[in-house]
């Protein structure tokens, strides 16, 4: 594929970019602040991480009418290899879509209404997230206007802001082509996707009309993007560092927003980093412990991505087994 040159030389970049602004505080403190957390809180926060995994599996099941709430697991799992593929796959945000997709296809989930419950979850979540991002917005500028000086970082959140606001409307404007770029797009790393989004359009319209299951999903996206934020203010909490929750909340408000602005880059390897070092600190948070959290992060999403894939791979090896046995 053509795009692989650049995602391997974007992902490259991040890398060294993380790789400076943790050298820039010091690996020693970095590590050391890290190791806080111990291996029993670490295993706490993975606990915990089902919490939000579970409100995103339901927040996608709302977007399908006519489905009982008894396959509302199978959605959970849906959006957890979802996740795990974001997370670890050098694809940005399509490799885990597709992945998304093809766990409700082995489930026996009609295709067209896959990808359309997909596209509808997804833009329920683009919108709670904008919501999620206003809220750290107004508590940023609630802070820095009570200081005589802070860093400059309008420019950067204002470029983040507009980046999610368009994202969102050209998404909501233009879904019917955006199906077709994806059917495309998924063609060329699956043989045969591309049939998988015909039809989708006539059943977005079916999901659309029950507008009252998409608010659930809103609001069920809205309380993933807070439980989210509540991870990292317990992964803070077992590293023995005490920082308010509305805080925590603001600081993962705008790194959410960043990395939603730089979605072609694998994971926002980098500028993560660099954000929590540059937001972090001005909520009472020292650079080595904000650049710690990051990496907590990173090692609880490969904890949890990692297996999910192996898993979603093994099903989907069976399956391609199962297709290949001589029918008796």
């Amino acid at each position: 594929m053509r795009a692989a040159p650049a995602l391997l030389i974007a992902t490259a970049l991040g890398l060294g970019v993380a790789v400076l602004a943790i050298g820039r505080i010091g690996f020693t403190p970095v590590l050391a602040a890290a190791q806080r957390i111990g291996w029993p809180g670490f295993a706490a926060l993975l606990a915990y991480s089902a919490f939000p995994l579970l409100l995103l599996g339901l927040a996608w099941w709302a977007c399908t009418p006519g489905t009982p709430a008894r396959r509302v697991p199978l959605f959970v799992w849906a959006r957890t290899a979802r996740e795990g593929a974001t997370d670890v796959l050098p694809f940005a945000q399509f490799g885990g879509l597709l992945v998304g997709a093809r766990v409700l296809g082995a489930a026996r989930v009609p295709a067209a209404r896959a990808w359309a419950s997909m596209v509808a979850d997804l833009s329920s979540e683009l919108a709670a997230q904008l919501v999620f991002t206003l809220y750290g917005v107004g508590a940023l500028a609630l802070v820095l206007t009570s200081r005589a000086t802070s860093p400059d970082l309008w420019p950067i959140l204002g470029a983040g802001i507009g980046l999610s606001a368009g994202i969102l409307a050209a998404f909501l404007a233009f879904q019917r082509p955006m199906l077709r770029i994806a059917g495309a797009l998924a063609e060329r790393v699956l043989p045969g996707a591309a049939r998988a989004t015909a039809g989708v359009a006539d059943v977005l319209a079916d999901i659309y009309a029950h507008p009252h299951r998409i608010a659930a999903a809103f609001l069920l996206n809205l309380a993933a993007w807070i439980a989210s934020a509540g991870g990292a203010w317990l992964a803070l909490l077992l590293m023995g560092v005490h920082v308010p929750l509305w805080a925590v909340m603001t600081i993962e408000a705008l790194i959410f927003t960043l990395r939603s602005a730089a979605f072609m880059l694998p994971g926002a390897l980098g500028l993560q980093e660099a954000a929590y070092a540059l937001i972090g600190p001005i909520f009472g948070l020292d650079p080595a412990t904000a650049l710690a959290l990051s990496l907590i992060k990173r090692a609880r999403d490969l904890a949890i991505g990692v297996p999910a894939l192996l898993i979603w791979q093994f099903g989907e090896g069976r399956a391609l087994l199962g297709e290949g046995r001589p029918r008796g």
